[in-house]
């Protein structure tokens, strides 16, 4: 009698304790990591050490290693994700928003352009890709039409992402002292080019100090309006094959004279 007695009391109380952590505060956690100390650093020990559990614990709420970059997959792609009621309202605004949102969640957290994709994806990776496809149907151009300009417009965001990001980290926040620290030798290979087998190389550097048009290209590479010129560009080209499809649809409708 004792011992059921116990045992009831054993169980009561496992049911009734509250649990320590959750699944979002361990990807929190980890992402909190890998921001400070780069991708490399995460691990399943690490991430119970910034949670101040045992590695053991981590387990009881997270399997693998796997499971824990999934989630953190999906706690970044719902940083991602526009909250209800502030998606603006035209494809246009509202992919300029999506494209804007991703490529700031990216540069902010750096390391993620070379985290292993989640097989399955998460349901903030739907809820993104929902997002962009509601987005891109008020084009009115044809379903795969639409999914190949959603594409584009990510090759777009993660290309500038990888160059922003790799110009920043190659000057460590000190371009000025980077191209100080390489002028002579930058000045050395642009003599030693042959004008007549790179002759725009040539005229681009050999025009002045090599050094100061390095500057110009550092600056450009960081210069946070290039993103939205280059969007705007993009979402040009898009907007006349809207207008493009939209001739053909009525010449389609018009009757032969």
């Amino acid at each position: 009698m004792y011992e059921m007695s116990s045992r009831r009391s054993r169980n009561d109380a496992r049911q009734t304790r509250r649990p320590g952590h959750s699944r979002e505060s361990i990807a929190r956690a980890a992402i909190v990591i890998a921001d400070a100390e780069g991708f490399e650093a995460l691990s399943m020990r690490r991430v119970a050490a910034e949670l101040g559990a045992g590695t053991m614990t981590l387990y009881h709420y997270v399997a693998t290693k796997d499971e824990l970059l999934a989630l953190v997959d999906d706690a970044i792609m719902g940083e991602i994700v526009i909250p209800a009621g502030r998606l603006p309202r035209g494809w246009r605004a509202g992919m300029k928003e999506i494209a804007n949102r991703t490529k700031n969640v990216f540069v902010a957290h750096p390391w993620t352009i070379d985290m292993p994709e989640s097989s399955d994806g998460g349901p903030n990776s739907v809820r993104h890709f929902e997002q962009s496809l509601a987005v891109m149907a008020q084009t009115g151009l044809p379903r795969e039409e639409c999914h190949e300009l959603i594409l584009l417009v990510d090759d777009y965001v993660f290309g500038y992402v990888r160059r922003f990001n790799s110009i920043r980290t190659s000057t460590a926040g000190d371009a000025a002292r980077i191209v100080e620290e390489h002028r002579e030798e930058l000045a050395e290979r642009i003599q030693d080019l042959d004008p007549e087998a790179f002759p725009y190389v040539h005229e681009l550097f050999g025009d002045g100090d090599p050094a100061e048009q390095l500057a110009k290209l550092l600056a450009l590479g960081l210069d946070p309006g290039r993103f939205d010129r280059g969007l705007d560009l993009l979402l040009d080209g898009i907007e006349r094959r809207i207008e493009q499809a939209g001739r053909r649809g009525r010449g389609r409708r018009s009757p032969r004279p």
